[in-house]
């Protein structure tokens, strides 16, 4: 079954992110194919972030960074405790948003 759940971790914000098997298929298939295979990065980024910023379009949506092999952008949405991924690609720099949180 496609809809079940792929992963899910706990960011430093106490929220549990997850995503299915059929949303990563379509965001790395879609959206940003150079994130195929890049769950282990994603995961990272969500549980050890640089930094986390809130959106200043949507107060429920948070922006995850980390620079790995690359600066990252994990975007998830926060519905209290829980959240979702939104999507996840390699940026150029961070961008603006209240920070929230960093390491």
């Amino acid at each position: 079954m496609k809809s079940e759940i792929y992963f899910s971790v706990k960011t430093p914000l106490s929220i549990e992110v997850r995503t299915t098997v059929q949303y990563w298929e379509y965001l790395t298939t879609l959206k940003h194919p150079i994130m195929k295979n890049k769950e282990d990065i994603v995961k990272f980024v969500l549980q050890m972030p640089d930094e986390i910023r809130q959106s200043k379009m949507d107060k429920e949506v948070f922006l995850y960074y980390k620079q790995s092999d690359k600066l990252y952008c994990v975007v998830v949405k926060h519905t209290g405790k829980e959240g979702f991924l939104i999507t996840a690609y390699p940026v150029d720099k961070v961008k603006e948003g209240e920070i929230v949180w960093t390491k």
